[in-house]
């Protein structure tokens, strides 16, 4: 049984077995003792807007000082547009809710704002040049330093103000969004610690008025509503969140219709079915209002901005390790007999089938139902086939499926077909890891789930992070994932 304990002048706790299943704020704390995040966010973009125009001029300064050995030519323009760069960041970030957001998205989120912002700032300032007759006189160079620094100081800026908001809502110092949960047990516990994580103050927890509807017809006592919402209104807060099995979805429609009174915002948590709704969203399809479930993790514009990162990032790789390629192809020929290249056939973009190209590092080359994983010392493994393995070479020549259209330089890493056969039964869908491109490297291997999958748990593992990266897909993540492939142990991590 769980009950409410009451900790000093602190907001309830829920425990079970004495033991606290959400835990209590740091010793000192009080919900809403600090002060208004409003007051933080009028701040930070003041100092934005003041950062862009500080910014934008200096940097027409700074070229037609190096341009020109003139840093007044054309000062006063510079000076307008400096101030339309900063006003145009400001309204676009406060048209889309962009500073209100930092107290709840995470950290990619803030900063792809960041870059749409300025695109779009910069989209409008152009166009307005443009329609007024004076791109001429407007140095290109400039405007293209002008839309780097300022992309740079915005990123930067925004990256200090999350980290900083959400340390001040952690301590107090800013007072955090405030929730109370009607709900019960241990899924509570899993919603509050993600609310928690998001930066928003659980200040009551209530429980679900189960009994109030089976002992009147399904009905909700109106005497338990009106103690429910007047409780709701003493503590003020910004949401109501409602935990619901689908089985009482009826009667959590009906509460949530009761609270709709309060200013609040009111929020329905099937608990049973978390996994299916985690990517939920209202859609239209016609003139229907509908629950989309599932969509394509990628719109056709984001589909051509990947397909074009991937040209561009393989083509280069290419040219810039040509000498490497021919040493090891070298290598290989010398240390063992067989091809220099082995394809084996993967699964790829919705089930596909597709030839992966790799550096032979092995002595046999498998592929079918004669797959067999390499295990730690794999007699199988050459003395070369060793090195290129932990040093991720081997996969390299992956950059001719990447151009050829097979693969992607990020996404889920491409499983022969006979261990798809082996866990699909067992994990289910597992195929929704098809949904995008396999790729060179991807989310699963940068946190260490590469290697032998040897057990059902282990691929449990790598199939959560590629849902993770397929459902949060972005460019910035995509970048993360090279940067950390490049420069993270856990991406060398069981290579054996």
């Amino acid at each position: 049984m769980y009950k409410i304990a009451r900790l000093s002048e602190s907001p309830p706790y829920i425990y079970s077995a004495g033991e606290p299943i959400i835990e209590p704020p740091p010793a000192g704390f009080q919900a809403g003792a600090g002060k208004s995040v409003s007051v933080f966010l009028v701040r930070y973009a003041v100092l934005e807007f003041f950062a862009v125009a500080i910014v934008s001029y200096l940097t027409s300064l700074i070229y037609s000082e190096v341009a020109w050995s003139d840093w007044m030519a054309g000062q006063e323009a510079y000076l307008i547009s400096a101030i339309l760069l900063a006003t145009g960041v400001l309204v676009v970030s406060l048209s889309s809710k962009h500073y209100a957001a930092f107290q709840t998205q995470p950290n990619h989120r803030v900063l792809w704002n960041a870059l749409t912002t300025v695109a779009l700032t910069f989209s409008f300032f152009l166009s307005g040049l443009f329609l007024l007759k004076v791109a001429t006189d407007y140095s290109r160079a400039t405007f293209l330093f002008q839309l780097f620094t300022v992309s740079a100081a915005v990123l930067g800026a925004r990256v200090v103000a999350h980290a900083r908001i959400r340390a001040a809502i952690a301590n107090g110092r800013v007072e955090a969004r405030r929730a109370i949960i009607i709900g019960a047990g241990e899924e509570l516990a899993a919603v509050a610690r993600q609310l928690g994580n998001a930066g928003v103050a659980i200040v009551q927890s209530l429980s679900f008025p189960t009994r109030s509807f089976a002992a009147n017809g399904g009905k909700m006592d109106s005497a338990e509503l009106r103690r429910m919402i007047e409780t709701c209104r003493a503590l003020k807060p910004d949401d109501v969140v409602i935990m619901t099995a689908a089985a009482h979805l009826p009667r959590s429609g009906r509460l949530a219709e009761f609270l709709s009174e309060l200013p609040v915002s009111v929020h329905l948590v099937p608990v049973d079915t978390g996994v299916l709704l985690a990517s939920a969203r209202l859609g239209e399809l016609g003139t229907l209002t509908t629950v989309e479930l599932f969509r394509s993790p990628l719109s056709l514009a984001n589909r051509v901005i990947k397909r074009f990162f991937d040209i561009v990032a393989a083509g280069v790789g290419i040219l810039l390790l040509w000498p490497l390629l021919l040493l090891v192809a070298i290598a290989i020929k010398l240390d063992s007999r067989g091809p220099i290249l082995f394809g084996q056939t993967r699964h790829g973009y919705n089930n596909e089938t597709i030839r992966v190209l790799k550096f032979r590092t092995m002595t046999l080359m498998e592929d079918g139902h004669a797959f067999r994983q390499a295990k730690k010392n794999d007699p199988r493994v050459t003395r070369i086939g060793r090195f290129l393995r932990r040093s991720n070479i081997d996969e390299l020549p992956q950059l001719l499926n990447v151009l050829a259209g097979d693969m992607s330089i990020v996404g889920p890493r491409p499983h022969p077909v006979a261990m798809n056969q082996s866990f699909e039964q067992h994990i289910v869908p597992l195929s929704r890891r098809h949904k995008m491109k396999p790729g060179i490297t991807g989310w699963a291997q940068v946190n260490g789930h590469r290697g032998e999958t040897d057990t059902i748990e282990k691929m449990q593992c790598r199939f959560e992070c590629d849902i993770h990266y397929i459902d949060n897909w972005s460019f910035l993540l995509d970048l993360k994932i090279i940067l950390m492939t490049l420069f993270s142990r856990a991406a060398y991590r069981n290579a054996f």
